[in-house]
């Protein structure tokens, strides 16, 4: 087989990267390689400023794909070689595929605790397939542990009933990766409310897969919304059943007989827990598990290094998303993070870079890597993270203005030279815009003082 432009990965970024190859140069050909029989796309784009979105990620069936975009092909298969210096690449099934330009989007892998692969009871959540196996364990469990202070860690704490939970995070507040020890204790009281947990309708169309060895793709931003995480505790156990374990790792685990439970888990703080149950989610790691003639060039934690056109070190190879580290001078307010808005948005831009470069187009960087931007939810709130939101990169000189209503809203606005540089919006605040642009234009902000939060001034009004 042979292609134009040939891009690895049916997640995030490479679905993304070949739809817009196929809007860009509809007449070229297109392979999507997918190890799944569904891949992952996004559906109800809303842009809710210049650089902040809101989408949801559906996954189709591949046919239904290749039916709207004709001119990509998707291969059903795993990546193991690439000869970079004749231009093809190699899938486990024997097929070679020349390509023109190719795109890695093969994602990261869920970096689990050690002693996964001794106990089939610890199990990490990244794709769709272990989110099923995981609600099949938890209809047994009573007790579980939760190693991890992300993102899927908090949502499962949150989302969890019917089950005594252990949370074990390394830090000294909970949900370390996204917020700093204020919003952690806005969200603190989320996880003690002992409301009934109404079941949720689900809207969106299941598939089932055809028994194939994969690792899928990444979760989207609402993989929780549609299901019930029960456990097989005796009464309605709300969320406020969790007992969190700070700044503690896990030492060992150790296999339990004649016990109520499966597991003994030791924590660093020497503290020991039994349970039914391990989710794993401390993080990932970039996915390279494929063969290549002439080495990529790769960043300490193991990701493809790319330039400010996505390219790689090798000719005519680019990365996107979760595989890849940006080595490019970054803008002052943009930083990378593993997520499902960036990894749509290098997906994009690297399609934009491919067929410039096939056209001998100049490329412009897309307006995206000015400023960081993400929209998710939290513990039931509507969470926006802005710039550089909890100081990242201003060492120790900065201020921090926060203006918070228990239950309601908690606003933190991050300031160097009297100058807005990073924020974090939690709750309806519909400050989102006015934020983004005191951000981008960099207005000196002495002469409003304290008032920029002032709840009875309205400071929105007053920039717009």
């Amino acid at each position: 087989m042979e292609a134009c432009f040939v891009v690895i990965g049916g997640g995030i970024a490479g679905v993304t990267c070949a739809e817009n190859l196929s809007l860009l140069e509809p007449k070229k050909t297109v392979i999507l390689l997918s190890e799944s029989s569904l891949i992952k796309s996004v559906t109800n784009l809303h842009a809710i400023t210049k650089v902040l979105t809101e989408f949801d990620i559906k996954e189709i069936e591949c046919e239904k794909f290749s039916s709207e975009h004709p001119n990509v092909t998707i291969v059903h298969s795993t990546l193991t070689e690439i000869n970079d210096e004749e231009r093809y690449i190699v899938t486990h099934d024997n097929k070679v595929i020349k390509y023109q330009y190719l795109c890695i989007c093969t994602g990261a892998e869920p970096k689990l605790i050690p002693q996964s692969s001794t106990f089939p009871q610890i199990i990490g959540i990244r794709d769709t397939d272990s989110v099923d196996q995981f609600l099949n364990k938890m209809q047994d469990a009573k007790k579980v542990v939760i190693v991890g202070n992300g993102g899927i860690a908090s949502e499962l704490v949150y989302k969890m009933r019917n089950v005594e939970i252990h949370w074990v995070i390394k830090d000294k507040y909970i949900t370390a990766t996204f917020v700093d020890p204020g919003a952690a204790e806005f969200f603190q009281s989320s996880l003690n409310k002992n409301d009934e947990f109404e079941e949720p309708v689900s809207k969106r169309m299941r598939y089932v897969e055809d028994n194939f060895i994969k690792t899928g793709a990444a979760l989207g931003p609402d993989w929780y919304k549609n299901i019930i995480i029960s456990g097989a505790g005796n009464q309605k156990v709300s969320v406020a059943a969790v007992n969190i374990h700070y700044e503690s790792e896990v030492l060992s685990i150790r296999k339990l007989t004649d016990c109520q439970f499966s597991l003994e888990v030791l924590l660093t703080t020497e503290e020991k827990i039994e349970c039914d149950l391990v989710i794993s989610a401390t993080g990932v790691t970039p996915r390279k598990s494929f063969k290549i003639k002439n080495e990529l060039e790769v960043s300490k934690d193991g990701g493809i290094q790319v330039n400010e056109f996505m390219k790689t070190n090798l000719p005519f190879i680019y990365a996107a998303g979760d595989v890849c580290s940006a080595n490019w001078p970054l803008a002052k307010h943009w930083f990378q993070m593993k997520l499902w808005t960036q990894a749509r948005q290098m997906g994009c831009y690297a399609a934009k870079c491919m067929v410039g470069h096939l056209n001998n187009e100049e490329i412009l960087q897309d307006f995206c890597f000015e400023m960081f931007a993400h929209s998710t939810k939290l513990f039931g709130y509507k969470v926006i993270l802005l710039g550089l939101y909890n100081g990242q990169k201003l060492g120790n000189d900065y201020e921090i203005l926060i203006r918070m209503t228990k239950g309601h809203e908690f606003i933190k606005f991050v300031l160097e030279n009297n100058k807005l540089q990073g924020a974090v919006l939690i709750g309806e605040t519909d400050l989102e815009e006015m934020a983004e642009n005191l951000i981008l234009n960099q207005i000196d902000l002495s002469p409003y003082g304290d008032d920029i939060l002032n709840p009875d001034i309205d400071i929105e009004d007053y920039f717009d």
